[in-house]
């Protein structure tokens, strides 16, 4: 296996990240970064839907016996959202919509009556001592509506803390996808 960086570390949020302003006070934001290799692509875009499409299958697991008690309180499941927008959809990675693009970040999210959250990956080259290297990082931002917004993302902050770790490092595990 070549040289592989699995270490992800918790960030601040990124300065240059459009979500990093999005709320005024947000109820949970946090920033994880991955190292990508040399030769990884450089398309936000290619890597937000590679990391989706590669989770650990745990993580599907969670995600089914999270819409199975969401739909009760009649919160939009996961099956819902990928309905809206066919396979192949260009609106979509997996299930979160795509609210804007650009050369180095792609922001997805998604808005219901409880909560409104976006997610950033954002790339971000940063000055190290061997020269320059490429970040991943991935941003989370969630303004709350109401209590039952406060509980969820209560309930959900730790799964999520780690869903998005375990996610990246999988994605580093299996081989970015190169140029």
């Amino acid at each position: 296996m070549p040289n592989v960086n699995l270490s992800v570390r918790s960030v601040a949020l990124p300065a240059e990240s459009s979500v990093t302003r999005l709320y005024d006070a947000p109820d949970l934001a946090d920033a994880y970064a991955i190292r990508l290799p040399d030769d990884a692509i450089d398309d936000p875009e290619l890597l937000a839907r590679f990391v989706f499409a590669h989770q650990p299958g745990w993580i599907a697991k969670l995600l089914e016996l999270r819409d199975a008690l969401v739909a009760r309180f009649g919160l939009k499941t996961s099956k819902q959202l990928r309905m809206e927008n066919p396979p192949g959809s260009r609106e979509r990675v997996d299930f979160f919509r795509i609210y804007t693009r650009s050369a180095r970040e792609i922001i997805l999210g998604e808005n219901d009556s409880h909560l409104d959250f976006r997610v950033s990956i954002l790339q971000q080259t940063r000055d190290t001592r061997e020269g320059s290297a490429r970040y991943l990082i991935l941003s989370t931002v969630v303004h709350c509506h109401n209590g039952l917004g406060r509980f969820y993302i209560f309930a959900i902050a730790p799964f999520h803390r780690l869903v998005v770790r375990s996610s990246l490092r999988r994605a580093a595990r299996i081989g970015w996808p190169t140029v």
